[in-house]
């Protein structure tokens, strides 16, 4: 049994004795510690050379005498890497009582190093090192460490912060303490950020392996109503997770809200995820709030999701596009109907996509067919993709507007207009 511990080696002295290939891969992990090193051997690696000329440690080219434990100052730590005089090396450092990590007997080392890797900086996991141990079994012990660490990175296992990293000059603020109000100074410099994550289209395993660990590592969740409830589900009770859904006749209003709820958060220190159904970038409005955060100095990254335009119709068997009856496809928002449709009401030759059109189908319908749409055209509107609660109304563009009423079309549903909505009932 041993007792794991970990040691900080900066500026502190190490001796490396031996300069082959294994002491070249030790010596880099240490100068990475920031240990001062030096490295003992008659016959060092190119790699220990240049970097005694570079200055980065101090190379002494002879065999190892007993007094390199001692001077100039004693040593810290020891590793010994020679496949000749390892024992004799362990030997003296047990009589002057510095720890001595054996590369040749790892039976017969008093220190064992574990299989080591550390999380990504800038990923979730940043900050975290996991370390394991495989009883003699070096490559059971990787296996062991990448799945951890693939865990990690992934966000199936927890990696939130619980106290803020420290950053000399930052300014941190608990989760769950006050904001600054409205129009005061925030505190500086910038010490979060901002990931804009798209939770795709409601079903909780759809969202990508990024955004699964974003969420995982959040502070602050700000979320719109539509596709993130499952998620949502998932957070410790300790995150912060703010609700800016959009309802009728508040969209303008709740968007500036949006944008200075991230910007505050983010100034206070926090990790903010703000969690939008689909893809931010498809009709979700995230261009507006990744320029609003970069604008205010706030770093703000954009993560991809699967955009309902096209999933929520392979929801239901729907390809946007199929070879013999569409090879296009365009998605626009029905919200301002036939209007914000402009020059897309007259590409009858592209598969139709609409969002959040169900309030204006009538008007967009009619302009449809004056466009020159066939009044048989298949539409198909699906509601509540990749939820329980899913449903889909085959019609026709003439009888949409009475089907939809006929069997109470609510949002959030995505209507499919052209040949590729009947490719389910040709099967």
């Amino acid at each position: 049994m041993v007792y794991p511990v970990s040691l900080r080696l900066r500026d502190r002295r190490v001796l490396v004795v031996g300069g082959g290939a294994v002491a070249s891969r030790r010596v880099d992990d240490l100068l990475a510690e920031g240990a001062l090193v030096e490295v003992v051997a008659p016959e060092p690696s190119e790699r220990v050379v240049a970097l005694a000329a570079e200055g980065r440690l101090v190379l002494h080219r002879r065999p190892f005498a007993e007094d390199d434990l001692l001077c100039p100052t004693p040593a810290w730590f020891v590793l010994t890497a020679t496949g000749t005089v390892d024992a004799a090396v362990a030997t003296a450092c047990e009589r002057e009582r510095v720890w001595c990590l054996r590369a040749d007997d790892a039976d017969a080392s008093p220190v064992h190093r574990p299989s080591v890797a550390r999380g990504a900086p800038g990923s979730p996991a940043e900050g975290i090192t996991v370390a394991v141990s495989g009883d003699r079994d070096p490559r059971r012990a990787v296996a062991v460490r990448d799945a951890v660490l693939a865990g990690l990175d992934s966000g199936t296992l927890p990696v939130r912060r619980r106290r803020p990293a420290a950053e000399p000059g930052a300014t941190h603020a608990e989760p769950g303490s006050s904001l600054p109000e409205h129009g005061s100074s925030l505190p500086e410099p910038v010490a979060g950020r901002v990931w804009l994550v798209g939770a795709g289209p409601g079903d909780a395993g759809l969202i990508s392996v990024r955004g699964r660990a974003l969420l995982a590592s959040a502070d602050v969740v700000v979320a719109d109503r539509l596709g993130t409830e499952e998620h949502l589900a998932l957070l410790p009770e300790d995150v912060e997770v703010v609700d800016v859904g959009k309802h009728p006749g508040r969209h303008g209003s709740i968007q500036d809200t949006i944008h200075e709820l991230l910007v505050s958060h983010a100034r206070a220190g926090r990790r903010v995820v703000r969690l939008k159904g689909g893809d931010p970038f498809v009709l979700g409005r995230g261009g507006e709030e990744v320029a609003y955060c970069a604008a205010r100095g706030v770093p703000v990254e954009v993560v991809p999701g699967i955009t309902s335009a096209t999933s929520v119709p392979a929801a239901v068997g729907i390809p946007v596009t199929h070879r013999g009856l569409s090879t296009s496809f365009v998605v626009a928002s029905g919200h301002d109907g036939p209007a914000g449709l402009g020059p897309l009401l007259h590409a009858t030759g592209s598969t139709l996509v609409l969002l959040m059109a169900v309030g204006r189908l009538a008007e967009i319908a009619d302009a449809l067919v004056a466009a020159g749409r066939p009044p048989a055209t298949p539409v198909a509107v699906v509601e509540q993709g990749w939820t329980p609660r899913q449903r889909v109304t085959h019609t026709s563009l003439s009888d949409l507007a009475e089907r939809a009423r006929e069997v109470g079309v609510t949002n959030p549903a995505v209507v499919v207009v052209g040949d590729v909505a009947a490719v389910p009932l040709d099967r």
